[in-house]
């Protein structure tokens, strides 16, 4: 079928769902696995959490990675069977509101809009360190990457671009997420050759040790019942973002098809990409080195590369970095679009309007731009000294952006957990999915496995512990937790207030 008539085909599926077609459908798989990839990012998530994984569980924290990969691969399958039914724009949102209702819907799409928003932060203040490196190495600049002001400066100026390019069209931020699968290729395969290259310091059997280094006792109990738990977290919040495929649904040609797909193929092909960083990195670690690079994470081994080849991989993680934000920028903005077209936010006539020249939602990814500028105000909050708030500590020297950025994995599973859930209530009552890609008769041990998984390692997340502990770097203690609470009251507050969930039902409609 050509690129026309599967336009025409998903815009039928469009109208049945009660929608009339206004976004250009531009994307194509690649395209969508692009944003998709982009967004789980493997040089993000592992040159940011590196050294914490193999803080908390040694160099066979590794091992941990197929494990998530794999239970994420049952998730992946379960939004797929979703995105072909139901592919709209909002994604997650979507299916709530078509599997169990409207209201329920608002709530994964408030969590997960606010989680998508607040993963911006964390992306684009994660890349001020990188750009702060190079900008020194080629320009002898001393630019203090520590410093509140200049994370705000550089994270703001990312924002500030990123908004700029998803706003003049969807194939602009397509493209910008294709270079950024290109650089992930070359980052994450070209320091495992180029380490490979200047010689492995390592054994294989190394991969299967903690060497010592491994927090495990101050969790108590055998490695895989204390410091493995920790150390899973290094690789959990990594392996998502695939779902961000659904996001962008309607810009997608033979989306009831590509998406599926798309989020498969960025998810797995995410893990062999990080597995075979990691795996680098590991190798690479100087005899008698392990402790020193736990505590500095991977640019300890980036910085014994020659002074030219560290410059190209500062400027590919850089690249990384941005390619990542822009996308999640991206999909964030196509949840706040797909709430507003519904009626369920604030000033909802204008954050639904379509750009006319463009297509795109103008105007919800300027949301996209402002909501994440405003928590990155927070990173001038910073105390001096533990704060006692009720009965818990908030820590020295943490600013409070940090602590809503614990918030973006948090809110993730949770909104995962809500998605699944809500699937396994349909399919309890009797739901059939009818798209272009369906589970069959695995459908059901496949999302109540998918179901069990989030639900376990979202406790694990979130789990308090002492700010003593190696949890707390994951968590804060109870900080995580609050947050969670506060967002879910503030929305608790504005649905029972404003009843977002009465408009969202005149548009669940659906003609078979």
């Amino acid at each position: 079928m050509s690129d026309k008539g599967m336009g025409t085909q998903d815009d039928a599926r469009l109208k049945d769902l009660g929608y009339s077609p206004e976004l250009s459908r531009v994307l194509s798989l690649f395209d969508n696995f692009s944003v998709a990839f982009s967004y789980l990012s493997p040089m993000v998530g592992i040159f940011s959490l590196f050294g914490l994984g193999l803080a908390m569980g040694g160099p066979r924290y590794i091992w941990t990675m197929p494990v998530v990969v794999g239970f994420m691969t049952l998730v992946a399958l379960v939004f797929g069977e979703l995105s072909s039914e139901y592919p709209l724009s909002g994604a997650l949102y979507q299916y709530g509101k078509y599997n169990v209702g409207a209201r329920y819907g608002w709530y994964v799409g408030w969590i997960y809009g606010f989680a998508l928003l607040a993963t911006v932060a964390s992306v684009d203040s994660g890349v001020v360190g990188y750009v702060t490196a190079l900008s020194h190495n080629l320009f002898k600049t001393n630019w203090d990457p520590s410093s509140h002001w200049t994370i705000f400066i550089i994270t703001g100026a990312v924002i500030l671009l990123s908004t700029i390019l998803n706003s003049v069209g969807a194939k602009i931020m397509g493209r910008v997420a294709s270079i950024g699968v290109y650089i992930e290729t070359i980052g994450t395969f070209g320091v495992f050759i180029t380490l490979w290259i200047k010689g492995f310091h390592q054994g294989f059997g190394s991969i299967f040790t903690t060497q010592h280094v491994e927090q495990g006792s101050m969790f108590g109990g055998h490695w895989l019942t204390g410091a493995a738990l920790v150390a899973v977290l290094a690789n959990v919040y990594i392996f998502f973002g695939f779902e961000s495929a659904g996001d962008i649904a309607e810009e997608t040609v033979n989306a009831g098809r590509q998406v599926p797909r798309a989020m498969r193929n960025a998810l797995l092909y995410g893990g062999i990409a990080s597995f075979v960083l990691v795996l680098g990195l590991l190798l690479a670690i100087p005899k008698g080195g392990f402790a020193a690079v736990a505590a500095g994470g991977a640019g300890v081994i980036l910085a014994t590369l020659p002074s030219g080849i560290q410059d190209v991989f500062l400027l590919m993680i850089i690249i990384a970095f941005f390619s990542c934000g822009t996308a999640v920028q991206g999909a964030g903005a196509r949840v706040a679009f797909g709430l507003a077209r519904d009626g369920g936010v604030p000033f909802a006539e204008k954050v639904r309007k379509i750009h006319p020249k463009h297509k795109t939602p103008s105007n919800a990814i300027w949301v996209g731009a402002v909501v994440p500028f405003l928590f990155l105000l927070l990173v001038l909050v910073n105390p001096s000294k533990n704060v006692h708030v009720l009965w818990f500590d908030y820590p020295a020297h943490i600013n409070a952006l940090y602590a809503l950025v614990s918030f973006a994995t948090s809110g993730i599973y949770l909104s995962f957990f809500l998605t699944v859930f809500g699937a396994l209530i349909a399919r309890l009552r009797g739901w059939k999915p009818s798209g272009q890609f369906t589970l069959g008769k695995w459908g059901m041990p496949v999302t109540i496995t998918a179901a069990v998984y989030l639900f376990l390692m979202l406790l694990n997340i979130v789990w308090p512990s002492s700010l003593a502990s190696g949890r707390a770097y994951f968590n804060y203690g109870w900080i995580t937790l609050m947050v969670m609470f506060v967002i879910f009251v503030l929305g608790a507050l504005y649905e029972v207030l404003a009843r977002p969930d009465r408009k969202i039902a005149a548009h669940r409609v659906e003609k078979k």
